[in-house]
């Protein structure tokens, strides 16, 4: 927003004035966040597991390595308090507030510069969008029928339905959907289509699925069977066949994973309706809803990769709209038949229009943020960016192997999975996703060359230092990504 209020405020950031601010007397230091990577701490009970220093004591899992959770940020909250009496006159609170979001401006920059765990494509520029921020666009209900509340974006949420309809073979009056507010809210209604169609039926989940499914189990009350997984992470078949004769009497929802959220790996969709149909299961007899969340707009694009389409006895499919898309806020697309809608759409007098959505109130600036990417990037974009995530993957698994660290990347698959780092704040620092003795690096397209350069030759430098007594050596990570992917003294 311009205005003379806001040019003072970024004078008071950009002209080196936040050093003048910060060393006010009445400044809290303690409210501006200066070190965005802070220590480890080493735990000591206290109130709610969190220590005097606000470090959160680890968990343990069974006989598995324990889990390092981070810190309390009730440690380093920003507290809401009143304006003083003469605030309108000095302007010392709102100089303040400009001061703190500096810092924290400062604080993204330098998280985004070190980020590789996690599937967020960071690069992204939606200038243009900054002026619909004035208003408040809320696309509450049915995305197909207008409400009484005109501040909407259906024009571009419908644009963008019918965009990822095509992707995956589904005609225009065949199919419903919805822009939801995250990947797991796709995942969370594409189970719920699946239980209003089989009120009894159980869900079959790998154990390697996103932990969303197991929440909608919790949440509906579902069985749930987790089927056994290949050592890429992969759905194991034979086990899963297994699993449904035992349970042959009641119908079968399954969640197919197009990219498992550790490994990457794909679930068979072929294989796994297959695997139904010869353990006696009709097509009128189970629902599938396959999880998309990052892959599942990547591998329309990857040659000879197998395809997901509704011409397929599938029942729905999600993906998520802040990940290999770029969105800036969390979002996803949530796509199913038609005909499986009914079961949950309902009329609502107060919205003059149906409902069949998990929330009620839904953001109405991401489809439009969605609309602008489609737009400019199309489908030649795309296939581009995933050729150079595959690429680039490809690239740091060598680098890796050469430098004699166990990697494992799969076919198809922009997710490297190595030894874990023994160093928690390298860990934290790079914002790496660890599993066990594992952690994984997610190629997306803001991961440059360079960056993953810069990343190995620090790893290499920490590892040095890790196994220099000579007393312990890399862990042994076959069991996670297979004897072949392993370079420990035992499969070296």
């Amino acid at each position: 927003m311009d205005g003379p209020g806001n040019s003072r405020k970024m004078s008071t950031c950009e002209l080196n004035g936040d050093e003048e601010i910060l060393n006010r007397k009445d400044l809290d230091p303690t409210a501006v966040v200066f070190d965005p990577i802070p220590p480890v701490v080493a735990s000591k009970s206290g109130l709610n597991g969190v220590d005097e220093n606000g470090s959160v004591e680890r968990k343990k899992s069974g006989s598995q390595r324990e889990i390092v959770l981070g810190r309390n940020i009730h440690t380093s909250c920003l507290d809401i308090t009143e304006p003083e009496a003469n605030e309108e006159v000095t302007g010392d609170k709102e100089v303040y507030m400009a001061s703190v979001l500096c810092r924290y401006r400062q604080t993204l920059l330098e998280r985004t510069k070190h980020h590789l765990g996690y599937p967020y494509n960071l690069d992204f520029d939606y200038g243009d969008l900054a002026q619909l921020q004035h208003f408040s666009i809320n696309n509450l209900g049915d995305p197909f029928i207008e409400s009484n509340y005109g501040v909407h974006s259906r024009q571009f949420e419908v644009g963008v339905l019918d965009w990822f309809a095509r992707l995956w073979d589904i005609e225009k009056d065949e199919y419903w959907g919805y822009i939801t507010n995250c990947g797991t809210e796709g995942n969370l209604h594409g189970i719920l289509v699946g239980r209003e169609i089989f009120p009894d039926g159980i869900l079959y989940a790998s154990k390697e699925s996103h932990y969303s499914i197991f929440k909608a189990a919790r949440m509906y009350r579902m069985d749930c069977i987790k089927v056994e997984t290949l050592v890429s992470g992969e759905i194991d078949c034979a086990d899963f066949k297994a699993r449904l004769l035992a349970n042959k009497d009641k119908p079968a929802i399954i969640n197919v994973n197009i990219g498992t959220t550790v490994k990457g790996a794909v679930d068979h969709l072929d294989l796994v309706i297959q695997t139904l149909e010869e353990s006696g299961f009709s097509h009128d007899r189970f629902y599938i809803h396959c999880d998309g969340a990052l892959f599942g707009l990547m591998m329309p694009f990857v040659k000879h990769a197998p395809k997901v389409s509704f011409k397929k006895p599938i029942g729905s499919v999600s993906v998520s709209g802040h990940k290999f898309v770029g969105c800036p806020m969390p979002c996803g697309v949530q796509i199913t038949r038609i005909e499986h809608i009914n079961a949950l759409s309902r009329d609502v007098e107060y919205l003059a229009s149906r409902d069949a959505t998990i929330m009620g109130s839904r953001n109405g600036h991401a489809p439009i943020f969605l609309w602008y990417t489609l737009n400019r990037k199309g489908y030649r974009g795309f296939q581009k960016e995933v050729q150079k995530c595959l690429r680039n993957a490809c690239y740091l698994k060598d680098r890796l192997r050469d430098a004699g660290i166990s990697a494992m990347l799969n076919e198809l698959s922009s997710t490297v999975v190595f030894e874990r780092p023994q160093d928690e704040e390298f860990v934290r620092r790079w914002q790496l996703a660890c599993q066990g003795n594992i952690a994984h690096i997610v190629v997306m397209p803001n991961v440059t060359i360079d960056k993953l350069n810069t990343f190995i030759n620090e790893l290499l430098e920490r590892r040095s230092s890790w196994f220099q007594d000579g007393k312990c050596g890399p862990p042994c990570v076959a069991s996670d990504i297979g004897a072949e992917s392993c370079v420990c003294p035992l499969h070296k």
